[in-house]
C-alpha cells in the first residue's frame, strides 16, 4: 500500500493505493493520521479508489483511523470505493460507522 497526501480547500485527501492490509503499513497510516491531526487538519478524506483489494487487517486500520479522527474533534470520511470494498463494508455492517461518497469531490463538499 502507498499513501499519498494532498491539500484540497480545507480538507486533507490521503489517497491509499494497492493492497490495504494492515500490519506494518497500519502503523504508517496511523502516524500520517497523527501528524495531520497535530497540525490542525482534522477534515480528512480517504480516497480509496485505487485501492485493489482490502483485509480485515486493512478495514481494522481504517476504523482505528476513524476514532483517532473522531476522538480529536475531526471527521474522517471514505471516498471513491470500489465495488468490492463497498460490498465488504456492507457485509461487516461497518458502512453504517463510514461517511461514504462516490468520490474525492462530493467528500470534501459534505464538509460545508
Amino acid at each position: 500500500m502507498k499513501i499519498k497526501i494532498t491539500e484540497r480547500y480545507e480538507a486533507v485527501v490521503v489517497e491509499l493505493k494497492g493492497n490495504v492490509m494492515g500490519g506494518p503499513e497500519a502503523a504508517e497510516f496511523s502516524e500520517t493520521l497523527k501528524k495531520l491531526l497535530s497540525e490542525g487538519k482534522n477534515k480528512i478524506v480517504i480516497d480509496l479508489s485505487d485501492v485493489k483489494f482490502m483485509n480485515s487487517s486493512g478495514l481494522g486500520m481504517l476504523i482505528s483511523g476513524l476514532t483517532t479522527v473522531s476522538k480529536e474533534g475531526g471527521k474522517l470520511k471514505l471516498a471513491g470505493m470500489g465495488d468490492k470494498i463497498e460490498s465488504l463494508l456492507m457485509i461487516t455492517k461497518l458502512i453504517t460507522i463510514f461517511e461514504t461518497y462516490e468520490n474525492v469531490d462530493a467528500a470534501i463538499a459534505s464538509f460545508n
